[in-house]
């Protein structure tokens, strides 16, 4: 497996890394780095095509890696892929949480809620949907709740364990058009300091990576117009990040491998990791 490209030389040999989500551009990005690191990896995604794509490039890449259809929103789906994981690849020491994201239907058209709003033809506050905003709020925190009371058995009563959920900065700020997602990842950040806790005496570890702005599929209408330029909340975001651009996929892959290996982080637990260029720390002033 190359590893030239890895931040850190962290040795996950012998380890079996689960990742949520790894059909998006994130998480089959941490997929990547958790073989280049030696460990097998699970890579589930609703998408089984999408899994099983990435999963190939990594044993092309010499890695080892299986692709897994699955509903992080199911307990059938995701107890049927656990018993295909136990057998292909081994128990699961390292859980990654990264199925989530947002929903036109849990976003507000405008920033601010003005006089009119509510007859006018424009998606505000009051329209939308509970349907919209329980898929939203279910897919990030029950999507982090169901496969860790998954696959977080195959870890009680042994060493070196880990789960890694992905929360966001808007769980520390939330951003606006979209409640149901800011709420939803507040909820992520939480449960990651609960379940830090209540599986300390078993030697669980639980932390999260908390995510400023980058460009992915997600996230590309509100950042960018059909013609590529920046849209105007584009602009908002990059005035409010120090560093004055968006992240970069691969400044992410350090933060996971150190909260990932025992030896660099065996003491850290409940934590939630802002990778955000500044904006945490940016008054605006």
């Amino acid at each position: 497996m190359k590893t030239n490209g890895l931040p850190l030389g962290v040795d996950m040999k012998g380890k079996v890394a689960v990742v949520t989500g790894a059909g998006g551009i994130i998480c089959s990005a941490v997929a990547a780095a958790l073989a280049a690191a030696g460990a097998k990896v699970a890579l589930l995604d609703l998408s089984e095509e999408r899994a099983k794509q990435y999963a190939d490039k990594i044993v092309a890449d010499g890695g080892t890696a299986k692709g897994y259809g699955a509903n992080v929103l199911d307990k059938k789906s995701l107890s049927d892929c656990h018993a295909a994981v136990m057998k292909e690849l081994g128990k699961c020491d390292i859980l990654i949480n990264g199925a989530g994201g947002n929903n036109p239907k849990a976003t507000t058209d405008k920033e601010y809620f003005e006089p009119g709003d509510i007859d006018a033809d424009t998606k505000s506050f009051f329209d939308l949907t509970d349907d919209g905003v329980g898929f939203v709020f279910n897919l990030n925190f029950l999507g982090t709740l169901l496969p860790t009371q998954e696959f977080a058995r195959d870890m009680v009563g042994r060493k070196d364990c880990t789960v890694i959920n992905i929360s966001s900065m808007n769980a520390f700020t939330p951003l606006t058009k979209i409640p149901a997602y800011s709420g939803a990842k507040a909820a992520v950040s939480n449960f990651t300091q609960w379940l830090a806790v209540h599986f300390a005496k078993v030697g669980i570890r639980v932390n999260a990576i908390a995510p400023g702005f980058f460009s992915t599929a997600q996230n590309k209408a509100l950042l960018w117009n059909p013609d590529g330029t920046p849209t105007a909340r584009t602009g908002k975001i990059l005035a409010a990040t120090p560093m004055g651009r968006f992240g970069e996929v691969d400044e992410l892959i350090g933060s996971v491998l150190f909260l990932a290996s025992e030896k660099a982080a065996g003491f850290i637990t409940g934590v939630v990791l802002p990778i955000d260029g500044g904006f945490s720390a940016y008054s605006g002033v």
